[in-house]
C-alpha cells in the first residue's frame, strides 16, 4: 500500500470543528461517531471488536503500527471500526511473528485512514464536549461535501447496531471434554470470550440477536450468556425478553457490556448515554464484594444508572469505576445472574478480572 503523505486530509466533527492531516492509503471519507482509546497496545483487537462498529477511532498513543498485526489477534472476522484517526504511522513493524505492517492490514481491509493529526488536541475536544458524529476524508472531495455527508449520519443515540453484526444463524462451538453447555446471545461477540468459555469446558450454542425466545427454549442449557454489542442498548426489546424468561426459570446468566445493560433493562433499571465513554485498559474498578481494586479493559459509551439500580430492592452493586464512580456492575440478590460493564476476556488488557469467567461456572455447578 502506498503511504500518501502529500494528500490533506481532515478530521470534521458536528459541531464544526476541523482538524488536519494528512490521508493514508487510499482514504476517500468515513462517518461514525468519534471515539478514542487510551491503550498503549491492542490496537489490532480493538479495530477487529464488534463493539466498536459505527465508530472513528482516535488512537491516544502517538505511534500506531509499531508491531504489525497478527491474525491470532482478530476479534471478529474483519476490521469493525468506520475510520481510524492517529498521530504517527509507523511503517515497519518490529515485531517477529507479525503476519502483516498495519499499512498492509489496512489496505486489505479497505480501513480509511488519517495521520498526522493533533490527536492531544482532539481527544481534549472530544473530552470537553462530548462523544459526536465525524467525518474524515480526503481534502479535495470539499468541506461542503463532507458537511452534507455528516449532517445526514444518524445519531449513535437510540441506535441499534447488534443486527449489524450479530451471526446470521445459530451455530456451536464444541469441545473435547464439555462440562457444561451454554447459550450466548449475540450481540457482537468477541472471540476471546468464546476462547475463555471454551477454556473452561463449555459447550456453546450461538445464536442470532433477534432469535425468538420461543426457539431458545427448545434447547437444554446450564447457563446463558449474552454478549458485548455496539449501539444503544434502548432498542433491543428481544434480548430483554430472554433474559427475563432466564431470572424467571433461575437459569446462570452472566452479561458483558452490552449483556450487562441488558440484564439491568430487563429488571426495569435505566441506562444512558455517556459525555465521552471509557475506551482503554487501565480503568480502575473497585469490586465492592471483595474491596479489591482490578486495572480492566473497557469499551463502552452507554451505562447502566447507578441511582436506579440501588433503588431496586432485588440487585446489589458488585463493581464500581474508581475514575468516576458509575457502575461497572451488579448482581441479583436471589437469582444466579450478574453482569459487569467492562472486558474481563481482556483483549486488549490485563488479566485482574478473569475470575468472573470463574464465578459464573461456580454458578453452572450449583444450580
Amino acid at each position: 500500500m502506498k503511504y500518501n503523505q502529500t494528500e490533506n486530509a481532515v478530521v470534521l466533527l458536528q459541531d464544526g470543528t476541523i482538524f488536519h492531516g494528512k490521508a493514508v492509503g487510499d482514504l476517500n471519507y468515513a462517518l461514525g461517531e468519534i471515539c478514542f482509546n487510551t491503550g498503549m497496545t491492542g490496537y489490532q483487537e480493538v479495530f477487529t471488536d464488534p463493539s466498536y462498529f459505527g465508530q472513528i477511532m482516535v488512537t491516544t498513543n502517538a505511534h500506531i503500527g509499531n508491531y504489525g498485526t497478527n491474525n491470532q489477534d482478530m476479534e471478529s472476522s474483519k476490521v469493525q471500526i468506520s475510520g481510524l484517526v492517529c498521530k504517527n504511522f509507523s511503517l515497519n513493524p518490529s515485531r517477529a511473528d507479525s503476519d502483516l505492517s498495519l499499512s498492509e492490514f489496512i489496505s486489505q481491509n479497505k480501513l480509511h485512514t488519517i495521520s498526522d493529526v493533533d490527536t492531544r488536541a482532539l481527544v481534549r475536544h472530544i473530552r470537553k464536549h462530548g462523544a459526536m458524529n465525524a467525518v474524515i476524508g480526503k481534502l479535495s472531495l470539499g468541506i461542503d461535501f463532507l458537511k452534507e455527508k455528516l449532517s445526514a449520519h444518524p445519531s449513535m443515540n437510540g441506535l441499534e447496531l447488534a443486527s449489524q453484526v450479530s451471526t446470521k444463524e445459530i451455530y456451536e462451538v464444541a469441545v473435547d471434554d464439555p462440562q457444561y453447555h451454554v447459550g450466548i446471545l449475540d450481540l457482537g461477540i468477541k472471540q476471546n470470550i468464546i476462547r475463555e468459555l471454551k477454556k473452561r469446558n463449555c459447550r456453546l450454542t450461538v445464536f442470532p440477536f433477534d432469535t425468538k425466545l420461543e426457539t431458545i427454549k427448545d434447547y437444554k442449557f446450564d447457563g446463558f450468556f449474552v454478549s458485548n454489542g455496539p449501539g444503544d442498548p434502548s432498542p433491543l426489546k428481544n434480548a430483554n425478553e430472554i433474559a427475563q424468561y432466564f431470572l424467571e426459570i433461575d437459569m446462570p446468566y452472566f452479561g458483558i457490556c452490552l449483556g450487562h445493560q441488558v440484564l439491568a433493562q430487563s429488571l426495569g433499571i435505566k441506562t444512558f448515554k455517556m459525555h465521552n465513554g471509557h475506551r482503554g485498559i487501565n480503568h480502575p474498578v473497585q469490586n465492592l464484594l471483595t474491596g479489591k481494586d482490578e486495572v480492566t479493559s473497557q469499551n463502552h459509551g452507554f451505562a447502566v444508572d447507578r441511582e436506579s439500580a440501588e433503588n431496586h430492592p432485588d440487585i446489589e452493586l458488585s463493581h464500581v469505576h474508581l475514575n468516576d464512580h458509575t457502575l461497572a456492575g451488579i448482581r441479583h440478590k436471589t437469582k444466579p445472574a450478574f453482569s459487569v460493564q467492562y472486558h474481563p476476556e481482556a483483549s486488549p488488557g490485563p488479566n485482574d478480572a478473569m475470575y468472573l469467567f470463574d464465578d459464573f461456572i461456580k454458578l453452572m455447578q450449583n444450580a
